[in-house]
């Protein structure tokens, strides 16, 4: 089945997902996870991305950003690729591929399921039993959301700054979205989305982006097996 096309309009959140060959080991040290996030940095300021979550795991990094222009996200995506993938093999004297063919990634409905990526996204090294708290886990963007933790990659997304007057009571409001566990069927939802490139929202935003984009943005029924009656 041929793949779909990549809808990527400016101004639209998009939850990334990049993973490494095979799913093997991408970074092997956290010096690479800082090249890596120098690379996107640089590449965020060059093509107009702004980046406001970010896991970085062994084997894939999941990404929610915002493109100022429709070309951003795949600029940005080859920019890192490019580089990192150089130093990466420079580095552990190795040839060939990297990541997994191309990105994934898909739209996320801003006011009904951002903070829900974002959750997703950084609870990532919980659900991997690599830390019992994410605030334990230093390459996510859990520490800039929940405690400031400074850092140039991190572009505050404006819904994120809505949640209070002041830091502390960002901070405080966004740490309370963690009180709970996440629905089996949202995480469910999440994981189609990013895999299928189908828009992270509701039936009928999904309708909209479909409209709006061209491109299918629902799930395909399964058909009968061969050989069977319909």
């Amino acid at each position: 089945m041929a793949r779909l096309r990549r809808y990527c309009p400016a101004g639209i959140p998009q939850h990334v997902l990049q993973r490494g060959n095979n799913r093997s080991v991408c970074f092997a040290t956290d010096e690479d996870m800082g090249v890596y996030a120098h690379y996107l940095c640089k590449a965020a300021l060059k093509f107009g991305l702004s980046v406001h979550g970010w896991v970085f795991m062994t084997n894939h990094v999941h990404l929610l950003v915002t493109p100022s222009e429709d070309n951003s996200l795949s600029q940005s995506m080859q920019y890192v690729g490019r580089f990192y993938v150089r130093y990466f093999n420079q580095t552990y004297q190795r040839t060939g591929t990297l990541f997994e063919g191309r990105f994934k990634s898909c739209i996320v409905q801003r006011d009904r399921y951002f903070f829900a990526c974002l959750r997703y996204m950084e609870l990532n090294p919980v659900r991997a039993r690599m830390v019992i708290d994410p605030g334990n886990y230093a390459w996510s963007s859990y520490r800039s959301h929940c405690f400031g933790s400074s850092t140039k990659l991190w572009s505050p997304h404006s819904l994120y700054l809505g949640l209070g007057e002041t830091e502390r009571v960002r901070q405080a409001r966004y740490r309370s979205l963690f009180n709970g566990h996440i629905e089996g069927d949202l995480t469910t939802h999440i994981r189609q989305s990013i895999n299928q490139g189908l828009a992270l929202g509701t039936e009928r935003f999904r309708l909209e982006i479909e409209e709006l984009g061209g491109r299918r943005q629902q799930l395909l029924k399964r058909g009968p097996k061969h050989g069977s009656q319909a």
